[in-house]
């Protein structure tokens, strides 16, 4: 069986449009359909209905679906075990959001090096999207996200609080300042939601970054002000590039890591006490930024609360 087909027919169930399925495999919409084809007729079933609003799978493709899924994890799992180099015994592939492996995930893999020398370890980046793409499909065992989803095979565990905090590159920032200079990262409709409530004035101010903490080496070199996280703005804290907005409200953003329920006990209970230990050590950051915040302020408000 041609791994690539049934990548792609994953693909097309999980978008329902072979449209978006080739957009996310990079190839054209002709070569999606080519491989759905081939598929359905090694099969001797039609796997989608196809119609101008999608694709929606058949009896026989909602059917094949878990075979998919079972084979794509074997082969996953296979491709892993056989990649492990000479003098290690197991292997991980470790997922992450960009603004999760600064500070979190880098120092996550460090520890799980310190505890288990013959680990091997795989990083891989994306979106919530995609990272719970590539943990069904057995591409990574856990993943790092603040926006988790769950699906059958997975759990969620709760690392820690994180604290979105507002900062400028300008020194003795204040709220008046921000219009004009200000740029909104969206951090989800939660968030997009409590800072249309309290903060009005900012709520439509022309420049909008879906980039999460990549923002933060934007606004630093431009002159701007964003809400970042509190721990990773802390070295441009310290560095005089980015300075906290006194009496600006902060919201709590959790962070979450999701584990396939498949891994190793033993590797996942090394993987839980690791992140916790790096969790813990970040908190002691992230209280730092927390204090400076409130030594500037008549009093921090929670972005959302009542």
């Amino acid at each position: 069986m041609d791994i690539t087909l049934i990548r792609t027919f994953l693909e097309v169930a999980a978008t329902g449009s072979f449209v978006n399925a080739a957009d996310r495999l990079f190839v054209t919409q002709s070569a999606v359909s080519l491989r759905v084809q081939r598929l359905e007729d090694s099969l001797g079933r039609p796997l989608f209905t196809r119609s101008k609003a999608g694709a929606e799978m058949t009896p026989a493709g909602r059917e094949f679906e878990r075979y998919a899924l079972s084979m794509l994890k074997l082969w996953e799992e296979a491709r892993q075990q056989v990649a492990i180099p000479e003098g290690f015994t197991e292997s991980l592939t470790l997922g992450a959001q960009y603004s999760l492996w600064p500070r979190l995930g880098f120092r996550w893999i460090d520890r799980l090096r310190a505890a288990r020398p013959a680990l091997t370890i795989r990083a891989e980046i994306g979106m919530p999207d995609r990272l719970t793409r590539f943990l069904v499909e057995g591409v990574v065992q856990a993943a790092l996200m603040y926006t988790p989803q769950l699906r059958p095979g997975l759990e969620a565990l709760r690392v820690m609080e994180e604290d979105l905090v507002l900062v400028a590159a300008w020194p003795g920032p204040d709220l008046a300042e921000l219009p004009g200079r200000y740029a909104f990262v969206d951090w989800g409709p939660e968030f997009v939601q409590a800072h249309a409530l309290h903060l009005p004035a900012l709520t439509t101010p022309g420049l909008t970054l879906s980039l999460g903490a990549m923002a933060a080496d934007f606004i630093a070199r431009r002159g701007m002000a964003a809400y970042l996280p509190a721990r990773y703005v802390k070295r441009y804290l310290d560095a005089g590039q980015l300075h906290l907005v006194h009496d600006a409200p902060i919201f709590p953003y959790p962070v979450w890591a999701l584990f396939r329920d498949d891994l190793p006990v033993a590797l996942r209970d090394a993987a839980v006490l690791a992140l916790r230990g790096v969790a813990t050590e970040m908190e002691g950051e992230q209280e730092a930024v927390l204090d400076a915040l409130e030594g500037i302020s008549d009093g921090v408000e929670v972005l959302g609360a009542s």
